[in-house]
């Protein structure tokens, strides 16, 4: 088997307890270079072993600063940034077919969003509800948005002639695309709406959809909107015991009311490798003590697994950010990972428990293993070779 690339700013998914990886970018003699995009990697999450899958069909383009997302077994890619500009493209992928092939969402109704990057996605009723982003808006676009929804970035703005035809900036906006119908729409939202903003991060709680960070602030704001009456409400809570204000981060939904958040580039600039979990119901932030705090992560994904585990992948561990006269850079890093961290959650089940002891201890139940069921013996191989390839600390 071979080892999956390192990378950063990719997507990931767990189905069934296999992770899949596709996308992202990794540095090559000091420059960045896109992953192809016609392969997909796929991690047995009980044995920790890749394995390499060709895809085929309309292979989307380079585009970093997409969003992925799936349902079920099928991923779609939205938005990013390719060699042409800002993109509005989407694409999808049955990962449950033998033959992995694109296809390209076309003869779609309704308004597509406009080019964007650094947005983010919520799964809810096999609708895509689209958040936020980076990207470009003609300047009809802008006359017709929402005042508060869209910021312009300041000297951005491209003519043609002495025309002045669009800009680029950061938006507020939501957008949904119905799967099933492959219709887009704009909701019309209302409460207390979070300002415009991109490499933030979500999830979703029962109906809620959750985002947090992502702009400039000293603490870690945090917003949800309801999806079924598109009302927004911003949380208070005890500024004194909030996270450090970040972007670049993850959000992992871990109950009905619960969510996990992990690394991220925070506002004093060091990549971050703390952990918490927000309450929603008592709205306040709680400290997760765990054992990867030598492991920081930004452009990291991170995902829901089995037995309450968070299986973070990827990453960069130390992130550079460079500022000139005009811009704010990120400078390519050599410093991608392709480790999967686990963070254990919860208590293990007694069956899960016993399969990671025979695991950790094969050499005692050697001649006794054939004894087992078939599934079960396949099981506890995998966990066998699990724990010979990898030294994992799997406790939270």
């Amino acid at each position: 088997m071979d080892a999956c690339p390192v990378r950063s700013s990719h997507t990931a998914f767990i189905h069934g307890n296999t992770l899949y990886a596709w996308g992202g970018y990794q540095v090559v003699a000091g420059q960045d270079v896109v992953l192809p995009s016609n392969e997909i990697w796929l991690c047995d999450l009980d044995s920790g072993m890749w394995e390499r899958k060709e895809m085929t069909g309309d292979i989307p383009p380079h585009s970093p600063g997409f969003c992925g997302s799936n349902i079920n077994s099928t991923l779609y890619v939205f938005g990013g940034c390719d060699p042409g500009g800002y993109s509005n493209q989407m694409f999808s992928v049955d990962m449950s077919k033998p033959c992995c092939s694109w296809r390209k969402v076309l003869n779609s109704t309704g308004k597509t969003p406009s080019p964007r990057n650094k947005h983010s996605c919520w799964v809810h009723k096999d609708r895509l509800i689209y958040f936020g982003g980076y990207g470009c808006k003609t300047m009809s676009e802008v006359q017709n948005a929402f005042p508060s929804s869209f910021i312009v970035e300041e000297m951005s703005w491209t003519t043609i002639g002495d025309t002045l035809f669009q800009c680029l900036g950061w938006n507020s906006e939501v957008n949904v695309f119905d799967t099933r119908t492959s219709t887009w729409s704009m909701p019309e939202t209302r409460g207390s709406a979070p300002s415009p903003r991109g490499c933030h991060a979500s999830a979703l709680l029962g109906n809620k959809g959750f985002i947090t960070g992502g702009v400039e602030t000293a603490e870690l704001d945090i917003f949800c909107l309801d999806l079924e009456t598109w009302t927004w409400t911003q949380f208070d809570f005890q500024l004194s015991c909030a996270p450090l204000g970040r972007s670049m981060h993850t959000m992992t939904s871990m109950s009905d009311h619960t969510i996990f958040v992990y690394g991220g580039l925070g506002t004093d600039g060091n990549t971050l490798s703390d952990a918490w979990l927000f309450n929603a119901k008592r709205r306040e932030w709680t400290k997760v003590t765990h054992q990867h705090k030598d492991k920081p992560r930004v452009c990291h994904t991170a995902c829901l697994g089995s037995d309450g585990n968070v299986v973070v992948f990827g990453g960069t561990s130390k992130l550079c950010i460079r500022v000139d006269s005009l811009a704010v850079l990120r400078t390519p890093s050599e410093h991608h990972c392709s480790d999967v961290l686990f963070f254990q959650m919860q208590p293990y089940s007694l069956c899960r428990l016993s399969e990671d002891f025979i695991g950790r201890n094969s050499e005692l139940f050697s001649q006794k293993l054939s004894w087992l069921p078939s599934k079960l013996y396949n099981k506890i191989k995998k966990r066998v070779t699990f724990f010979s390839i990898t030294k994992p600390d799997l406790t939270a």
